[in-house]
């Protein structure tokens, strides 16, 4: 692990402006990094979910992640009530191994409390798995492909 980051805030994005920050964020790790298509990167979710936004000091976004909840977490997640979807999750290059993950992946869940939430769901990538399961998510079903990256299904009752 590298050095932790000082001076880092993560807030709830509000408004256009930090909403393209988080989307930048997003760009960088999926599109260009990860070559997910732009179509398949930003979907009908978007709209409806709320996003955690990593800033650095000096305004600069180190990362991002999504939680769905309500009626589109419940048809994502085979209709379990109280589960909230974790997603989205992208650090850039330069803030990783600091512990920002673990942060932002924390404070999707006291997010998903606030909302109701008793569990919560992501889809993680193969390679990420022991991450999250150091995180205590538990993985579950088989592996998938999701844009053509392996994924597995994991949950963390909170």
């Amino acid at each position: 692990m590298g050095t932790p980051l000082t001076g880092v805030s993560i807030r709830v994005v509000d408004g256009d402006a930090e909403m393209a920050l988080a989307r930048g964020v997003r760009h960088e790790v999926f599109v260009v990094e990860q070559n997910v298509p732009p179509e398949l990167e930003y979907d009908e979710y978007d709209a409806t979910s709320a996003h955690l936004l990593a800033v650095g000091p000096d305004g600069a976004a180190l990362g991002t992640a999504r939680l769905i909840h309500g009626a589109e977490a419940l048809a994502m997640t085979g209709g379990t009530e109280g589960r909230v979807l974790l997603g989205r999750l992208a650090v850039v290059a330069a803030a990783r191994g600091t512990g920002l993950g673990a942060q932002l992946v924390r404070a999707v869940e006291e997010l998903g409390r606030e909302y109701g939430a008793r569990e919560v769901e992501l889809h993680a990538q193969v390679q990420a798995l022991g991450f999250y399961e150091r995180l205590g998510y538990a993985a579950e079903g088989p592996v998938y492909d999701d844009a053509g990256i392996p994924h597995r299904t994991m949950t963390r009752v909170l």
